[in-house]
Parts: C-alpha cells; sequence; structure tokens
C-alpha cells in the first residue's frame, strides 16, 4: 500500500486570517539567564517576521515550552516551571477576552476566534526553581585505554575543572571535556580523546551526577616530518628555520607557534600542520606541512606632503623570496621637494635594501641598503651616495639590537660653499617596544616604546675628525578606559621625547648634513623642517647644533566606527653646546582627523607655532599614513 502524505507548511494554513503579537518575558531576576531565555525564544526572535496564522502561533508556543526549559537546565535550572498566557489586547469578545495558557489544547480555536486585525499579548514567565549542584563526577576509561582507574596530575585535575557541588551549569560541564582533552594532548598524549560526558538527573537530590570517558593513549614525540607545496622556496632552509624537530614532545601548542613562525616569514600565503598517523616505531606522530606559496613579486605607489617639505611620491619593486631563502629584495625611487617651504627645488631618493633572514643564526637578519640621494633644503643642498651593511638580532618579544657599518660620499652646498665629505660610521642600536603591534602603522592604545642609538663617526676630509653622534627616543601610551571615562581602545594620551647630542666636535666641525636639527613631523610640529634652531643671520638657512630636545602630548579621539581626531602640543629645542636642553625653546599646537583604513589610519594635522621665529612659517599642514608616533 502506497501512503502519501499531504503538509502545510507550518507558518501559513489556508482559510487563515494572519495573526500578529508582541512578547513579553518576565525577568527571573538573573541578567545573563534572562538573556539566554530571550535568545531561546522563538515567539521573541520571529515576531518582527512576516504574520503567520493562529495555528502556527499555537505551534510557536508550544516549541518554546521546550526550548525555554533548554536554556533553564543550561544554567543549572533542572526544575523550572514555564507559564505562557495569551490575551487578547482591547477584546471585548466574551469568548477571547480572559487570557488564555498556552498549553491548552483548544488555544488553536481560542485564537482564530481573536477579532481580525487584533493583536494578541503573549507574556512568558518562567520560574526558575532550585538550582540543581553536581553530583559524582567520575572519569572512566575507555576500552581498550588499559586497565586501572583514570588518575589525573593536579594539571589535568585544574583543567577539568569541575567537581562535586558546583553548580550544575551545561556549559561548565561539556566544555570540562575538551579542556580535559587539550591538556593530555599538551603532554604529549597525541591520540588522547575525552568523550562528551553521560548525565544522570537526581530529582530527589538536585544534583546531576555526570562521567566522562577517557581515553589518554600513549605519549607520543614527533615523527618524521615531511614538508611539500614549496615551488620557489629551498626546503633545507625552512627545516632550519622550523622551531619543531623529530623526537619532540608532541605538543599542539608548539606545533602551532612553529607554524605560524613558517607563517610569518612573508613567503607563503598558507601553511598547514596535519598529523600522518599511525604511529611509527617508538610512539612517534609522523608530521605533514604543506604550504602554499604567495605572489613574491609586488608593485607599491608611495606618496606623502607636507607644507614644509612639500610632496614626494614614487613606486616601489619588492621581490619577496629572491634567492629562495626568503630573502627580501626592494627597489625604489621617489620624487622629493614638490614645493614646501623648507625646499628650494626638486630632489630624489633612490635605494635598493636587501634582507637576508637567519643570517648567522635564528632571529637575525641581515639588512644592505645601497641608496643615492638629492634633496635641495635651505639648510643645504645635498648629493650623496650611500652604503651600509648591517644586523639586526631580535632578543625575545620586545627587545632589538642592532649593529652597522655605513659609508657615504657626499658633495654639500651651504651658504654658498661647496664641500666634498668621505664619512665613515658605525651605527649601534638598540630599541624595546612593549605595544604588541606586529605592524608600526597601527596606532598604539597602550605600552612603551624606547629607541637608542649611538653612532661613531669620522669625517674625512682637510684631516681626519671624530665625533659620535648620541639620540634616544621614547613614547608611551595611556587608554582613558582605565579611569572608566571611554571604551578600551577610543581614547588615548600619547606622550613622546626626543633628546640628541653631538660629543667630540664643535657645529662646523661636522658635516652639515650630520648635525642635530629640530621641527617637523618627527620633533616640533607648526615649525618647518630644520625650522627650529640657530639660523644663520638674516636669513631662514638653518646652522643646526650639537645638542636637540623635543617633547610631544597628544590626545587622540576615535569617532563611529572609521574616524577620529587628534590634539597636539610639541616642544623643542637645538642648541651648539654638547648638553641638550639649551638653546630657544620654539612651542607648536594644532589639530587633526584620522581616517581608519584596513593599512592604517590616513592622518591629516594642521599646526601652528605658538611663539614663531622671525621668516618663519605661520602653520603647517601634514599628510601621511599612520600617526606621528
Amino acid at each position: 500500500m502506497l501512503a502519501i502524505a499531504l503538509c502545510w507548511p507550518t507558518d501559513t494554513v489556508l482559510g487563515a486570517d494572519p495573526q500578529t503579537y508582541t512578547t513579553t518575558i518576565t525577568p527571573t531576576g538573573e541578567a545573563e539567564l534572562d538573556a539566554a531565555i530571550s535568545a531561546s525564544s522563538s515567539l521573541v526572535s520571529l515576531q518582527k517576521t512576516h504574520a503567520v496564522s493562529p495555528f502556527a502561533l499555537a505551534g510557536r508556543i508550544r516549541n518554546d515550552y521546550g526550548r525555554l526549559r533548554t536554556a533553564l537546565e543550561s544554567y543549572g535550572y533542572y526544575a523550572p516551571a514555564i507559564k505562557i498566557t495569551v490575551r487578547s489586547r482591547g477584546d471585548k469578545n466574551a469568548a477571547t477576552a480572559a487570557p488564555m495558557d498556552g498549553a491548552d489544547p483548544q488555544l488553536p480555536e481560542w485564537l482564530q476566534a481573536v477579532p481580525k486585525g487584533q493583536a494578541v499579548q503573549v507574556t512568558i514567565t518562567p520560574t526558575r526553581g532550585e538550582i540543581f549542584r553536581l553530583g559524582r563526577v567520575t572519569l572512566v576509561r575507555a576500552s581498550g585505554d588499559g586497565t586501572g582507574p583514570v588518575v589525573l596530575n593536579p594539571l589535568e585535575t585544574k583543567a577539568l575543572g569541575v567537581k562535586s557541588g558546583q553548580p550544575a551549569i551545561a556549559s561548565d560541564v561539556l566544555a570540562a571535556a575538551a579542556s580535559l582533552q587539550t591538556e593530555m594532548k599538551e603532554e604529549g598524549h597525541a591520540l588522547a580523546q575525552v568523550a562528551p560526558p553521560k548525565a544522570w538527573l537526581r530529582p530527589e537530590t538536585h544534583t546531576l551526577d555526570v562521567e566522562y570517558t577517557v581515553r589518554s593513549g600513549p605519549v607520543v614525540t614527533i615523527g618524521a616530518i615531511s614538508l611539500s607545496g614549496m615551488k620557489r622556496t629551498h626546503p633545507a632552509y625552512i627545516a632550519r628555520r622550523m622551531t619543531m624537530h623529530p623526537n619532540d614532545l608532541y605538543q599542539p601548542s608548539r606545533i602551532e607557534a612553529a607554524r605560524q613562525d613558517l607563517a610569518g616569514l612573508g613567503v607563503f600565503s598558507d601553511v598547514q600542520v596535519n598529523d600522518a598517523p599511525p604511529l611509527s616505531a617508538g610512539n612517534q606522530m609522523p608530521l605533514s606541512l604543506d604550504f602554499k606559496e604567495g605572489k613574491v613579486r609586488t608593485v607599491a605607489v608611495q606618496g606623502g606632503y607636507s607644507t614644509d617639505l612639500g610632496g614626494r611620491g614614487g613606486v616601489s619593486w619588492t621581490h619577496r623570496n629572491i634567492f629562495g631563502n626568503a630573502e627580501r629584495l626592494r627597489l625604489t625611487a621617489l620624487v622629493t621637494g614638490l614645493g614646501g617651504s623648507a625646499q628650494q627645488g626638486l630632489g630624489y631618493d633612490v635605494y635598493a635594501d636587501l634582507m637576508k633572514p637567519d643570517f648567522g643564526s635564528r632571529d637575525q637578519n641581515l639588512s644592505v641598503r645601497v641608496e643615492g640621494i638629492r634633496q635641495l633644503l635651505y639648510s643645504y643642498r645635498q648629493t650623496a651616495l650611500l652604503v651600509r651593511a648591517g644586523v639586526v638580532r631580535r632578543l625575545g618579544q620586545r627587545w632589538t639590537v642592532s649593529f652597522e657599518g655605513q659609508a657615504e660620499q657626499e658633495q654639500i652646498e651651504q651658504m654658498g660653499l661647496v664641500n666634498d665629505y668621505t664619512i665613515i660610521s658605525l651605527p649601534l642600536g638598540a630599541t624595546y617596544d612593549s605595544t604588541g603591534l606586529s605592524n608600526p602603522i597601527d596606532p598604539a592604545t597602550h605600552g612603551v616604546r624606547l629607541a637608542a642609538s649611538v653612532t661613531p663617526s669620522a669625517s674625512l676630509i682637510n684631516g681626519t675628525s671624530f665625533f659620535t653622534i648620541m639620540q634616544a627616543n621614547a613614547s608611551t601610551y595611556f587608554d582613558l578606559t582605565h579611569l572608566g571615562i571611554s571604551r578600551p581602545g577610543r581614547s588615548i594620551i600619547a606622550v613622546r621625547g626626543i633628546v640628541g647630542s653631538v660629543q667630540g666636535a664643535s657645529t662646523f666641525d661636522i658635516p652639515p648634513d650630520q648635525r642635530l636639527y629640530a621641527g617637523g613631523s618627527a620633533t616640533v610640529r607648526g615649525f618647518r623642517y630644520q625650522g627650529v634652531g640657530p639660523q644663520f643671520p638674516g636669513s631662514k638657512y638653518a646652522i643646526g647644533g650639537t645638542s636637540m630636545d623635543a617633547g610631544s602630548v597628544e590626545f587622540r579621539q576615535r569617532f563611529f566606527r572609521s574616524f577620529g581626531g587628534a590634539l597636539f602640543a610639541d616642544a623643542g629645542q637645538v642648541g651648539t653646546g654638547s648638553r641638550p636642553f639649551q638653546g630657544t625653546l620654539r612651542v607648536g599646537a594644532g589639530a587633526g582627523v584620522r581616517y581608519y583604513t584596513p593599512i592604517g589610519p590616513v592622518r591629516v594635522d594642521i599646526a601652528v607655532p605658538l611663539n614663531r621665529p622671525k621668516r618663519g612659517d605661520t602653520w603647517e599642514l601634514y599628510l601621511g599614513l599612520g600617526e606621528t608616533f
């Protein structure tokens, strides 16, 4: 016999008029539970959809009993009472004027009797009842996992996190199994499994007994590691780079850290690590690493503008894996000096950068640059060729140290005098960064940044003169959310300080480009680039100095999702002695707007000098990507 059943959609009944309704939930007194009840109710979630028939509304009400009971049970209330009543608002019809119990079998007919166009009020009143607590918490071995009781060590007991007497909250009971399994795997039990618990409700004692089935398996070490998917990258380099090795204890956290480290090389668009069972001899788990190489060549356009330095723009070409060991070559050509109150004409900046990672040892990079510069500043005109090579080494998550060797051949014209210089220098540097940002363009909201450098130099002209340039920068960021007056990351106070000193030579004993200057977005906004400090008499040509100090305070406020603003004040001075905090202090102030993009904030700042020097600019405009510090 063939039987055919005809079914109508649940929200539609032929011949029935749509029924509108509103839902009210009586609070239980526990805000988190109330939110869960509201989220579980289909009456609440569906009431703003299209109107439904009386039969469909009755179905929603019946279904909500079970949904609301599940929500209450998930918070440990296994003996709740749920009452749902339905009332026709403003109805004078005797048949429907009295409230109707949502569990009454006559509810569909009662709803059909509600006058057409008359809305009904559904009221949900949950009563929690007494909270249930965990009774016996038992762990049993899975079949084939040895004999004897399951005994947890202190770390596994902490990971399980449930014990007799605590509220029987479903999410805690379920999460305990996953947490214990994660801890056991972290201890080397690669095949560990903890099944979802079985539970027995004991209404007479208001308790819930739970039982976890545990399969620990043997302690496992890492076995053979296979690599696949690499076409341009040398597997031998990746093998040397990896932080996990055969015979290491199998720990998912270390394996994931190794995966992220390889993904962070900038060569791969994706790196996947997978177990490759079965276990080999000696309980070793083979691993397979699958790589997907990203695009190695990119072209980028650069640009920026300020009223003092004018516009600058150009293009860069980057190869991220030029020799197959994640080496990066970048070629950049920029046109500079497009207008600007501190410029006398067009210049250029052309350079090639080569970075070789893991030079000599892990976390130690070799950096080489060859650069040609021409800049026609009011302070001096410079044409130079620079070659530098150095090693940068990371010391932990926050510290970086560097050592370089640099040679520079240049010609500088200043106040009608032309001199050629050959300069040899050995910069030493160290930085500390606790902001937690991997991208320096991202705006910092907390932490400290420190940088210090010492550059012994020799100028080989008219004999040899030796001098040492020392400089230190510090910035810190304070989130006003710690004072309870803003949301996290929305209101930030940023403070910056800079000091510099030249030891071993007076101002005119060192080349003009090696002297210290202030003014511009990097030091004192509101004054043109190199516009703070001694000047040649009767001109706006900066002399430079042998000491410098500057400080900034900035308030940054985000608005909506993508916009922000800033208020700032800068102060600084340049002196002719080697001790900072000498000279004429100059102060500038201003404001700016920000537009936050996925690659960083676009910044527009306007600043004015509060004590403008003779022939100084009356205001400055700065456009760029990222915050000034």
